[in-house]
């Protein structure tokens, strides 16, 4: 979680790790959504040139002049190849006829012809190649470019977000950790174990570079070597400077296990590998190796980079406030009111492509609405952690795509198809225990005192509404893009921006609550976006790419082949989710995806186990283990957002053991029910 707030910061440091950094955030997402928007500009484009100007596809290339001679001597031409001929003909050419004068002038005026015509043609055509039509096509040419460009370069796009990103989350001590830093001790152990762990990295990075430089193979990509270099060095070198510059507000002592828990989550899965790459394998350069596997798929993170953008735009608007003060007027007991924050979030979440990106973005607006009505804080923080779980199942969510692009097996259609009935599922089971967990009556407002009041909320919502789809129809007309899984990551920034610029130019409606975080201003709101959003792109992201050791070095040493021995397809399913649980306790989503894509999912094909029930299993198993301790992400980004002190209040809460870690259990016996239910139904109808 967040480790350190930004007013310990000197000025010096807020200068150097705010403002430069983030311009460079903004200009490669930016410039990522320009690229990527324009192959469909350029698509567009082509097509208006073929409206605008007939055969526009040839008037796009540069057709070269001819270089014949189009006024040849024709007799001088003769007289050569008459001498020509005499001269290499010999007496035992028996079959040699002569030189025929007649058919070789034939020849030459037919080749005469030939060039007149290309001149001509040529002629036509730079007639036909106005300045409108050179501006155009000079114009459709820097969108082509760009998104080849884009495409060709997403790594190195991905290295620079990373780095620089990371480099604020360090400056800033904003890594993702299960307490924050608060007490002097903390800081030591903890910006310690950094600067090993970034060392430790940086070593490897630089012995990496060696070898590869040294071997008589050609570097494939000398930046990407180059650059992981620089970012590993430089984080390593922003550790050691916090090491000797401790805040002096720090508080004085604390507790080691207190210090250890504030202690970022990467750096302890970076030191347990560098401890197995260099001292059991013997091989330091391999840490690097295993990390730079990050970059493959670096389509995906950017795409995470893009989300979280939107989450923090997202974050700047009213949005959510004002959904959920459509159900104020009801006056819904919190179990209800509960129940609606989970089915109303999934949507976003679906959106914005991971549970963690959704909580982080709008984690804090579903605990205030909750607390608003007197839901007790250990529910509101189990709602809170839940809110996103349901919609990672949802059409467009990043995860079921990537788990498309890695598995061949399944499609992204029928992952969406079942994953809404999986959704409705875990919807209807949270509601089930909220009637069983309630503490009072559940009563809501009599319908004439409500439906009035919740139909006026609903008046606000209409220009969201409205510009939501402007943008969506805007996008369809003109660039013939439509709101998918694919182009969410590109469209929904945009559709944010015009949200943004709607609220503070446009709208007339009193504010549903004044957020210190929120600006009132569009470049305000744009650069605490962005400021935000480059903290938690550094952390989410360098987290994520630690774990894709993980996912390295599982997928090379981790085998699933005793699966092979199990008989029986109840066992089967058993051990398999309970594998994919245990996968999702300690490692993120996408570096769990490619992990059990690498060691587990083939076993399961082999066995029989059909591909769509399995990743639906294993979608619910994840997001269960997301919420089960020991690592719980779902609850660390949660209290992030909350506070050190409500989670504090929380614990003290509650009058039996349930109700004092409701925030724990409730979502446990939620998905697990729900995950039951997903892996063991289906065998019933599949494997009677």
């Amino acid at each position: 979680m967040s480790q350190l707030s930004a007013e310990t910061k000197t000025p010096l440091v807020l200068s150097i790790s705010d403002r430069i950094p983030n311009l460079v955030i903004l200009l490669v997402l930016i410039f990522l959504i320009f690229a990527r928007t324009g192959e469909s500009i350029h698509g567009q484009m082509t097509k208006l040139g073929e409206y605008l100007w007939e055969d526009y596809f040839s008037l796009r290339a540069e057709v070269p002049m001819p270089t014949c001679d189009r006024s040849p001597n024709i007799a001088q031409q003769l007289d050569q190849l008459e001498a020509e001929a005499a001269s290499t003909s010999g007496d035992f050419d028996l079959l040699d006829e002569g030189f025929d004068r007649a058919e070789a002038e034939a020849s030459l005026q037919n080749q005469k012809r030939l060039c007149a015509l290309e001149y001509q043609q040529a002629e036509a055509y730079e007639s036909r190649v106005t300045p409108a039509v050179k501006a155009f096509r000079s114009l459709e040419s820097v969108f082509s470019q760009a998104s080849v460009f884009a495409t060709a370069q997403q790594q190195s796009f991905l290295l620079v977000l990373l780095f620089f990103a990371a480099g604020i989350a360090t400056l800033q001590r904003h890594h993702i950790a299960f307490r924050p830093i608060e007490w002097r001790l903390d800081f030591q152990v903890s910006t310690s174990l950094q600067l090993l762990a970034n060392a430790s990295l940086a070593l490897s990075a630089w012995l990496y570079r060696d070898s590869t430089f040294n071997s008589s193979i050609d570097v494939a990509d000398p930046f990407l070597v180059n650059g992981l270099v620089a970012g590993t060095t430089v984080l390593a070198l922003i550790s050691l400077y916090q090491l000797f510059n401790i805040p002096e507000d720090a508080r004085r002592r604390g507790k080691l296990g207190r210090a250890l828990l504030s202690v970022p989550l990467y750096t302890y899965v970076m030191l347990a590998f560098a401890v197995i790459v260099f001292f059991v394998q013997q091989h330091p350069a391999g840490l690097s190796i295993y990390f730079s596997a990050f970059f493959d798929n670096a389509g995906s993170y950017l795409d995470v980079a893009l989300y979280l953008w939107c989450g923090m735009l997202l974050k700047q608007t009213q949005l959510g406030e004002r959904v959920f003060n459509i159900f104020t007027p009801w006056k819904l007991p919190p179990e209800l009111l509960a129940t609606v924050a989970i089915l109303v979030m999934a949507v976003p979440t679906a959106y914005t492509g991971a549970s963690s990106i959704i909580i982080l973005a709008a984690g804090v607006v579903v605990y205030r609405e909750l607390r608003k009505v007197g839901t007790r804080r250990q529910l509101a923080l189990a709602v809170t952690a839940m809110s996103g779980s349901s919609g990672v199942v949802l059409k467009p969510c990043l995860i079921v795509i990537i788990i498309s692009i890695l598995n061949k097996q399944v499609t992204t259609d029928a992952l969406f198809y079942w994953g809404s009935k999986v959704f409705l599922l875990t919807v209807f089971i949270f509601f089930c225990y909220a009637l069983l967990i309630k503490q009072d009556p559940l009563k809501i407002a009599p319908i004439k005192e409500a439906l009035g009041p919740s139909l006026a909320n609903m008046r606000p919502l209409v220009p969201y509404f409205i510009t939501f789809v402007l943008v969506a129809v805007a996008y369809s007309l003109l660039l013939d893009a439509h709101l998918d899984q694919f182009s969410a990551p590109i469209m929904l920034p945009v559709i944010l921006f015009f949200l943004v610029l709607y609220e503070r130019k446009i709208s007339r409606f009193a504010p549903v609550y004044q957020d210190p975080e929120r600006k009132d201003t569009i470049t305000g709101s744009l650069t605490k976006s962005m400021s935000d959003a480059s903290v938690h792109i550094g952390a989410l992201l360098f987290m994520m790419a630690t774990f894709i050791i993980m996912t390295s070095l599982g997928g090379k040493t981790m085998s699933a082949t005793f699966l092979l021995d199990i008989e029986g397809i109840w066992k089967i399913m058993a051990c398999l989710t309970v594998m994919c649980v245990l996968v999702g306790m300690f490692m993120e989503s996408i570096a769990a995806v490619g992990l059990i894509s690498l060691t587990i999912a083939p076993m399961a094909y082999q066995i029989g186990v059909n591909p769509v029930h399995f990743w639906m299993t294993c979608l619910v198993a994840l997001e269960l283990g997301y919420l089960t301790p020991p690592m719980n992400l779902s609850h660390i980004f949660t209290r992030q957002v909350v506070g050190e002190l409500e989670c504090s209040l929380a614990a003290q809460e509650g009058h039996n053991f349930f109700y004092r870690h409701e925030r724990l259990l409730l979502p446990m016996m939620v998905m697990g029910t729900v995950l039951v239910i997903v892996a063991f139904g289906p065998l019933l109808v599949i494997y009677p």
